[in-house]
């Protein structure tokens, strides 16, 4: 118990999660996820399916959501490092449209709770990278909604170094800005 350490972020209902990390000479044990102790951090979410995507250094995927039946989910690195990234949108909140980011990687083992109604998008800053998240709802592919990554509105600022090259699906380079979505 108590395995964790957890950070509120400005935006109400993110949180960062950092594992305890037991190590010694033959490498490390920690607990990625233990239901009493996120209950105990306010994350009451009962988990109902695991992803796992592999990319490469340069790929941004996002910004997506689910319309009708929105996800928490608890997104992590086992291997590489991203830089993840949750916009606000709830309807009537006070940060609506609001964005914050967490680089996620295999040394750090953060990990990054984002609750029902955000869209969420990553970028792979190093060569490759294996990114897995926990959802609290089944994918539904006829109900997937997005953002365009780069919506001048949200101004997200993510760290694209000189010379990377963004490999972007021709789908996420067609959502609408945010202003657009009903």
């Amino acid at each position: 118990m108590g395995q964790i350490q957890v950070e509120t972020c400005e935006i109400e209902g993110l949180k960062i999660i950092t594992p305890t990390i037991h190590g010694d000479k033959r490498g490390y044990f920690m607990e990625s996820y233990n239901l009493e102790d996120f209950k105990k951090a306010g994350i009451d979410t009962v988990f109902v399916q695991d992803n796992q995507s592999s990319s490469t250094k340069g790929v941004l995927r996002g910004l997506h959501f689910q319309i009708n039946f929105p996800q928490d989910k608890l997104v992590r690195v086992l291997r590489g490092e991203v830089y993840d990234v949750a916009v606000d949108l709830r309807k009537g909140s006070p940060t609506y449209g609001q964005w914050q980011g967490v680089l996620l990687s295999e040394e750090n083992h953060k990990q990054f709770f984002i609750p029902k109604n955000f869209a969420h998008g990553f970028l792979v800053l190093s060569d490759s990278a294996e990114f897995a998240y926990k959802c609290s709802d089944f994918y539904h592919a006829n109900d997937e909604g997005g953002i365009l990554y780069n919506d001048p509105a949200l101004d997200i600022d993510w760290p694209i170094s000189e010379g990377m090259e963004l490999n972007i699906s021709e789908k996420d380079q067609k959502w609408p800005v945010l202003s657009d979505i009903r």
